[in-house]
């Protein structure tokens, strides 16, 4: 990341860290892959699909022409937001990267990870709640307070800033769809409501960046960054809405299907 103020020192190594980061990523997943199906059944080949593209996802927000553009451009810069706190984690997340993670570390380890799932504070972030608010409640700080024009003249607030944008994405997906190992397992109702109330921030925040420009920014190309999030964030947004609703129904239709067996055992069995 090249940054104004910044020393060539620094930057050079965020930019040496930022490429070789993704390298780690994936050839990390693929040993832990290898690992586990040495033991287990094997990885299902769309999860490392979806590890993959979604690391690709990530470092596009990062480095690259696009992350270059995005500290000139607002559309280059919506375009990254989209990559780096939907798109990416909701690619991360179906890969299930603590599940695989588990399955391959030694008994102490998976003790130790288990341990520090239940972790309080842990339990408290990764709550639909929590995690509504700080992914929503972030952006609408950094778009309708001065804060979006404050980060380009501070490098270290800038990764701050980015690296917020991602775990809150990532952490916000964890909490409504149950694909990964959680600490804590919430009602379908209470998630879809938190979701369908996210998507209205979502939408409303990017009305109000079309009619208020962020500081700096040209009313045009707000205009533009806008409808990009609005639409943009919809599409992602009714993918997680599709894995809601199919997660829901097919755990009901497998509940049913249980009761009809149990029925029809307890029918057949003489009566004494």
């Amino acid at each position: 990341m090249h940054h104004h103020g910044a020393g060539i020192g620094v930057n050079s190594f965020l930019d040496l860290l930022s490429y070789a980061l993704p390298i780690v990523f994936i050839v990390g997943y693929l040993v832990m892959v290898n690992r586990s199906n040495k033991k287990y059944k094997k990885w299902p080949g769309t999860r490392i699909a979806f590890w993959i593209m979604g690391v690709l996802a990530v470092s596009l927000a990062i480095v690259g022409p696009i992350a270059e553009l995005a500290h000139t451009s607002f559309v280059a810069h919506m375009i990254t937001h989209l990559l780096l706190g939907m798109l990416g984690p909701l690619l991360l997340v179906l890969a299930a990267p603590t599940t695989l993670l588990l399955r391959t570390v030694s008994v102490t380890s998976g003790r130790f990870l288990s341990k520090l799932l239940k972790n309080n504070y842990v339990q408290w972030v990764t709550h639909p709640v929590a995690a509504s608010f700080l992914n929503a409640g972030g952006l609408w700080i950094l778009y309708a307070t001065d804060l979006y024009s404050l980060m380009h003249s501070s490098m270290w607030l800038f990764v701050l800033v980015h690296v917020h944008i991602f775990l809150a994405g990532y952490v916000f997906t964890l909490s409504i769809i149950y694909v990964e190992v959680t600490p804590h397992r919430t009602s379908f109702r209470l998630r879809a409501i938190l979701l369908i109330m996210s998507m209205a921030a979502h939408g409303i925040l990017s009305k109000w960046i079309y009619a208020n420009p962020p500081a700096g920014i040209d009313a045009a190309e707000a205009q533009q960054g806008g409808m990009l999030m609005y639409y943009g964030g919809d599409a992602i947004e009714i993918v997680l809405v599709i894995i809601l609703c199919y997660q829901y129904f097919s755990r009901n239709r497998r509940t049913t299907n249980g009761s009809s067996a149990t029925v029809s055992i307890v029918k057949t069995t003489p009566e004494g």
